[in-house]
C-alpha cells in the first residue's frame, strides 16, 4: 500500500498546557482514508495517536452499550457498578484504537510520512493567506 495523501490541520493553543499539535487524515492508494489521527508532542518527540473510541460494556439487563466505568445503564438504570471495579483504569486505558498498523515497520512508515507532512504544514502556515486543506473536499462531496 502506498500513502497518496496526507492532510494536516494545525491546532492553535498554549504549547505549555496542550500536547495536541494537529489532526491528520491519511489516504492510501487514492482509495482508503483514515481520518482523525492526532499528532501529539510528548517528552520524547512527536507521537501519532490513531483514531479511537471509548470502550463499552453491555448492560446485563437490557443489553444497551455503556461506557466502561459507568455506574448505571443509560437505557434502563440498572446498576452497573457491581459488574466490576474500573476505578484503577487510567483514562487512556478506557479507549481502544479503531484502526492501527499491525507491525512496527508499517507504523514507522506512517509516522515518518505524517511528521514530514506536519513539518511542511507548519512552514506553509507562516505564509500570508494560508488555508488548511484538511477540510477542503471536492465540490459536491459530503463527509
Amino acid at each position: 500500500m502506498r500513502i497518496t495523501e496526507i492532510r494536516i490541520k494545525l491546532i492553535d493553543g498554549d504549547a505549555v498546557r496542550q500536547r495536541l499539535r494537529a489532526f491528520c487524515s491519511i489516504t492510501f492508494d487514492n482509495a482508503f482514508v483514515v481520518r482523525d489521527l492526532k499528532i501529539l508532542e510528548g517528552n520524547q518527540g512527536y507521537f501519532i495517536a490513531m483514531p479511537s473510541r471509548k470502550m463499552t460494556t453491555r448492560c446485563p439487563n437490557c443489553r444497551q452499550k455503556n461506557p466502561v466505568g459507568s455506574n448505571f445503564c443509560a437505557q434502563c438504570g440498572f446498576e452497573l457498578a457491581r459488574l466490576g471495579d474500573f476505578s484503577d483504569m487510567s483514562p487512556q486505558k478506557m479507549y481502544v484504537d479503531i484502526v492501527h498498523p499491525i507491525n512496527a515497520p508499517a507504523r514507522d512508515v506512517i509516522h515518518r510520512a505524517i511528521i514530514d507532512a506536519y513539518e511542511r504544514e507548519k512552514v506553509l502556515a507562516l505564509e500570508p493567506g494560508y488555508i488548511s486543506t484538511y477540510d477542503d473536499y471536492p465540490e459536491g462531496f459530503e463527509p
